[in-house]
């Protein structure tokens, strides 16, 4: 397993070795100890897997607030995703700044992104799965969000905004000028 770090510190990029043959492949997708020896300590408490039917479906962008704060490592096992994480905690060097990778089951990659960022993905392709490990869980009275395309941010999402499909729900969150965080970085 491969650890690489991003331009945001704590967003890392995982990639899991495959091992295959005639048969097909293994891979160890998640191994707690390898995690833990390039510093990621977290205690995961549930997976979630997510299927999307078309291409340009946006979830996102979530976070939870404490005590239910997530950090979360994605995988997809189908088709592929731009995945996003944006940071927003208050007082960070990189507040505003996001983190943007392609996800698929071609690639094999993962994306670790802590508490205290937004996090949301757009499908690259139809009949997408997203497997995802989370460190709380669901809480929908400490759900918050951020508005996917709100140009301040500057993500470059592969699709024109014409052509997501998303919950209204997801539509309405705030732009980043308007977010009241309640993040604090912690050198």
């Amino acid at each position: 397993m491969d650890i690489e770090a991003t331009s945001i510190a704590g967003v890392l990029i995982v990639r899991p070795k495959k091992f295959g043959d005639e048969r097909g492949f293994f891979s160890e997708v998640f191994k707690q100890s390898v995690l833990r020896e390039a510093g990621v300590a977290f205690d995961w408490v549930q997976d979630n897997h997510a299927f999307s039917a078309s291409r340009g479906v946006v979830r996102g962008m979530h976070f939870q607030t404490a005590p239910f704060a997530q950090a979360k490592l994605l995988r997809v096992t189908r088709g592929a995703v731009y995945d996003v994480a944006v940071d927003i905690r208050k007082g960070s060097p990189t507040y505003g700044a996001h983190v943007g990778v392609e996800l698929s089951a071609d690639n094999w990659a993962q994306l670790l992104v802590p508490a205290g960022f937004a996090h949301g993905y757009c499908t690259l392709s139809e009949d997408t799965e997203v497997l995802y490990k989370v460190t709380a869980p669901y809480a929908p009275q400490n759900e918050g969000g951020l508005l996917w395309n709100d140009p301040d941010l500057g993500v470059d999402w592969p699709i024109a905004h014409s052509e997501a499909t998303l919950n209204a729900r997801d539509a309405s969150w705030p732009r980043l000028r308007d977010l009241e965080s309640p993040f604090h970085y912690e050198a």
